[in-house]
Order: C-alpha cells, then structure tokens, then sequence
C-alpha cells in the first residue's frame, strides 16, 4: 500500500541553515495494516505524514501508494489533524459534508453516508448541532467522519487525541479501532504517547531524534478486538519497556 524507500527531507531555514528532518526512511505498510508513528519531538514523525500525502516534496528517495509516485496531493487519502479544524458556522452534518464538497462532489448525495458515519461513531442525533456544542471528543469524531466520508483507502493522523483529556483520549482510541475493524482502512497514525502506539498498531515505528530516522519496527502481538485490559498483559509491558529503551537511551542521561 505505502513504500518509502531511502526518503529523506531537508529544509533551508530563513538564515540559510539546512535542517535534515529524517533521513534514509524506508518503510512498507501493508493494505489494511494500522501502523503507529511513535518518537521524540521534533523527530519528523509529522513531516513523513506530509510527504506520504503529497503536501511537501522529499528531497530524496521514493514515496509510492498503491504502486504511484507520490509528488502532490491525491484524493485517495483522509487527513487527520491534533485539532478538529471544524468550521464554526455550519453544522457537525455540514462539516462532515465539507471533505467532499472539496473534491467537487454534490454533497446530497452523501447525506446518507454522512449520517450513518456519524451514527457509526456515537454522534447519531448532533447532525444539527454546532462545534461550540460539542465537546472535544466529539468534535475530533466529527473531525474523523469529516475524513472518511470519501472513503479514503490511506487515513493519515497526525496525534488527533493528543489535545485530549487522558480518559477521553483512551475512549477515542477504542472508538477509532471499533470504527477500523468495521471499515478496514490503511491507517498511519502519528502519537508521543507509547501506551496508545501499542493498543492501536499492528506495529509500532520507533523514530530517533532529528534527524529522524527508523530505530526499530515491532511488530505488536496482542489480540483483536483491542481493549484496555491489554495494559495489563505482560506482552504490553514488554512491547512498552522496549519502545520505551529504544527512544530514551538515544536522548542520553537527563543532567
């Protein structure tokens, strides 16, 4: 589904400088595989979102979807930021309907779709209600729909509950599984948190500090469906302890 293949991004400060945000990524993502971005900040975690959507250029290597260079935006793909992004002047129904009207489709014809994603996702019966309404949760539900009305086959979430409360944040990953077991999507999904990398992924991509690069892929052995029970299991500890060693020991001792 997704090939990164020795991809690397540069940037040129305002000075002149030039930044390596990650260098020599490569990584294949399967159809239907949820993966987890996990690392220190400032690690390029969101820059190889943006270059998996064709929103910046990489200055070296290849980025392929679905067998197709990726070098601008394509429409097989839903974005989904750490902030809900509605639009205050419409309705939770009209701000679902907005990622279509972007892709130059009538609108009516996804009332429907709209309506069930919102009923799929707990918000049935807030069709008509407005952002200010509406709690943080349920405008980042409203933020997903919005997404996945197109019916993206790649959804790309760059720490979308990171804004959250804790408890709210541990019940909107278990929606957002509940959500992808029923409509299996190629997820890429961007985290600081170690715990929600390791419910939510088939496997977690460990990143090093700037510039980012792949420390380490684990593979997540845990059951499906996923619960918060799963803390609990030794294997979780382990999966946990680990990403956790591969992330700190590149920092070094804190002074």
């Amino acid at each position: 589904m997704i090939r990164l293949d020795g991809v690397e991004k540069t940037y040129r400060t305002r000075r002149g400088d030039v930044v390596r945000a990650v260098e020599d990524v490569t990584l294949h993502v399967a159809e239907n595989e949820f993966v987890t971005l996990v690392g220190p900040s400032g690690c390029g975690k969101s820059t190889l979102l943006r270059l998996v959507a064709g929103l910046t250029p990489a200055t070296r290597g290849a980025i392929r979807v679905r067998d197709t260079a990726v070098r601008e935006p394509f429409p097989d793909v839903g974005f989904v930021f750490q902030q809900p992004v509605l639009l205050p002047w419409r309705s939770v129904l009209d701000n679902v309907l907005f990622s279509v009207e972007m892709l130059g489709q009538p609108p009516r014809q996804y009332r429907k779709q709209a309506a069930d994603l919102l009923e799929l996702t707990g918000l049935g019966g807030f069709e008509t209600k407005y952002p200010r309404e509406l709690s943080g949760g349920m405008q980042q539900r409203v933020a997903i729909c919005r997404a996945l009305l197109p019916d993206p086959s790649l959804l790309l979430m760059d720490e979308p509950f990171g804004a959250l409360d804790a408890m709210t944040r541990e019940e909107m990953s278990l929606e957002l599984l509940r959500v992808w077991e029923e409509r299996r999507k190629t997820i890429l999904f961007v985290t600081h948190s170690i715990p929600e990398a390791i419910l939510l992924a088939d496997r977690v991509v460990v990143m090093t500090a700037r510039p980012g690069r792949i420390a380490r892929v684990l593979t997540i052995d845990l059951p499906r469906p996923r619960t918060m029970e799963l803390e609990f299991d030794p294997r979780f500890k382990a999966a946990s302890d680990e990403v956790r060693s591969l992330i700190f020991a590149r920092r070094g001792p804190v002074s």
